[in-house]
């Protein structure tokens, strides 16, 4: 008895639901393989951004909703934080011990708590590319290194010495009491690639004078928009981290609440292109994100031993 061969017949309407549900797929699908596929670091720095930022959410459930700041209450940014290997955390951080605030920090060190408290693995903080390689003149960190061998991870305050070097990403400025907490807007922006005026163990920190925006009521080209991105990807764009946990890949600095540059802190009334932070620079408002990153150690860069 022979076989019988059906030929399976879509009606109309079937092959239009078909063909309505593979444009659906497609316009899901490739937005997120263009976000993977954009830059050499773009998979590798939007999920370890995105596991930084569930981690922060978990510590500040342990912290009064706090987001991880280093330092004590009203501490300042410092380049380098005082002892980074300390017995405590009022020497790590020399806060006076007869003070009940104070003290100094570096910005990687507030990343640092994810180590100390919520066992983040500092290979976390990096970039790499596709073939696993890290970026040009970072490396894990390991307190080895330095020297220190009889001291786990937990009993250390910060990334070493040389911070920069051991941690890819910008933070949002918390010190001075302007963290951010769970209740803060969720369309803060919270950490994101290295801020692009600042001097990284990568490359130099650009010209601020050679970004303008390219929206009202700034006049700049595609290609001095661009001069603000971050130096991670190309000058393409940047990894952001939001407070709710997700990344995106943003093609423009000017990307955080109202058009607010993540990278700079407000100029009067100018969100879109603001000034570029320094030492002593904090965020202008609540709905001001400032991501700074602590500089690289070069012969131009002095140790500071208070904020400048």
């Amino acid at each position: 008895m022979g076989g019988r061969h059906e030929v399976w017949r879509l009606t109309l309407g079937e092959a239009l639901f078909v063909v309505a549900l593979l444009l659906f797929l497609a316009g899901v699908i490739m937005p997120m393989l263009a976000r993977v596929k954009s830059g050499p670091h773009g998979p590798t720095c939007g999920w370890n951004l995105s596991g930084l930022g569930k981690a922060m959410l978990i510590y500040a459930n342990d912290y009064d909703d706090r987001l991880p700041v280093a330092g004590g209450p009203n501490a300042s940014w410092a380049a380098r934080t005082p002892n980074w290997k300390a017995g405590d955390s009022a020497e790590a951080y020399g806060v006076d011990p007869e003070a009940t605030a104070g003290g100094q920090a570096s910005i990687s060190a507030s990343l640092y708590l994810l180590v100390k408290y919520e066992e983040v693995a500092p290979r976390d903080f990096l970039c790499r590319d596709r073939k696993g390689t890290i970026e040009k003149g970072a490396s894990v960190f390991d307190p080895c290194d330095y020297g220190v061998q009889d001291r786990t991870l937990t009993d250390l305050w910060d990334f070493g010495p040389n911070p920069s070097e051991h941690v890819s990403f910008a933070y949002h400025m918390g010190y001075e009491g302007h963290g951010l907490t769970n209740y803060s807007s969720p369309g803060m922006v919270i950490a994101a690639d290295r801020n692009p005026w600042m001097d990284s163990p990568m490359a130099r920190a650009r010209g601020f004078a050679e970004f303008t925006p390219d929206l009202p009521p700034f006049d700049g080209t595609q290609e001095a928009a661009q001069r603000g991105n971050s130096l991670a990807h190309k000058g393409q764009g940047q990894n952001v981290l939001f407070l709710d946990s997700h990344v995106d890949l943003k093609k423009r600095p000017f990307c955080g609440i109202k058009n607010d540059n993540i990278y700079t802190s407000w100029d009067g009334e100018d969100k879109i292109r603001g000034k570029p932070a320094r030492f002593g620079s904090v965020p202008a408002g609540a709905e001001d994100s400032l991501l700074v990153n602590d500089p690289a150690v070069t012969a131009t860069i002095p140790y500071p031993d208070r904020r400048r």
